[in-house]
């Protein structure tokens, strides 16, 4: 009687252990997937042809993703790096997701397909030449927004960032930036700091706090001893749009 005991007790052992196994395989597994972003467009198009941006979102090796947190495409002139546009892109429902895009100023653009899936993002950047002559309604449309004083581009906009330095691994780190406009601080700002570790497509987004008038400030740990790009994204009223870049090194 009590072999069998034993026997019902090491298989039930047994089992769990093999259970437990089976979940730390599983879990593991889940860790090391990730999210890739094919993005597609084509290297050249004319002044006021419709460009379409195409990106297909998998997750792990061939899983489809199709209700990504976030798709959207982030565009700028690279003679006019401050002066950036964002649209919305088109689910289409099939791990793929499209905006037309019209250029009217010709020159090369750099566009980021930013991607939030999975609680992962990825920001694959590309560019395209824009050959042709800019548009008349290109250049009404500067005219007009500069008399109505609309654009996105505040001349007397600044971001004063303080940079840490002697961060290490696993340490807990403010991120603060100073907004200020026409010399004064510039407030209700959404700031948000992008966190691109050296060799990695995956980027980290912290959202900051006002903690006074104009400071905005967040905390990170950084759990990479690589430099980390940091892009500071400030959205305001009036569409305002304005982004600074810093470095930050993080030792062992």
């Amino acid at each position: 009687m009590k072999r069998f005991l034993f026997v019902i007790v090491l298989g039930v052992l047994l089992t769990a252990c093999g259970n437990t196994d089976e979940e730390e395989t599983t879990q593991a597994e889940e860790e090391l997937k990730s999210i890739s972003v094919d993005f597609e467009l084509p290297e050249e198009a004319e002044v006021g042809e419709t460009v379409t941006l195409v990106s297909t979102v998998t997750y792990g090796e061939d899983e489809l993703v199709t209700d990504a947190q976030e798709m959207n495409y982030e565009y700028w002139h690279v003679e006019d790096e401050e002066n950036t546009v964002t649209v919305e892109s088109t689910n289409n429902e099939d791990g793929t997701y499209s905006a037309e895009v019209v250029f009217e100023q010709p020159g090369t653009y750099e566009i980021y397909a930013h991607t939030t899936a999975k609680d992962i993002h990825s920001m694959p950047l590309e560019s395209i030449t824009i050959n042709g002559e800019a548009s008349d309604t290109h250049e009404e449309a500067a005219t007009h927004e500069h008399e109505d004083g609309e654009h996105e581009h505040a001349d007397d906009f600044e971001i004063a960032v303080e940079e840490p330095t002697d961060v290490s691994v696993n340490e807990e780190v403010a991120l603060t930036s100073e907004l200020s406009l026409d010399g004064s601080a510039y407030e209700g700002a959404r700031v948000r700091y992008e966190i691109i570790p050296e060799g990695s497509e995956n980027h980290e987004w912290v959202e900051a706090e006002e903690t006074e008038q104009g400071i905005y400030q967040a905390t990170h740990t950084f759990t990479e001893a690589v430099h980390h790009d940091i892009v500071v994204h400030v959205n305001g009223d009036n569409d305002l749009h304005e982004h600074t870049e810093f470095m930050v090194h993080v030792n062992e």
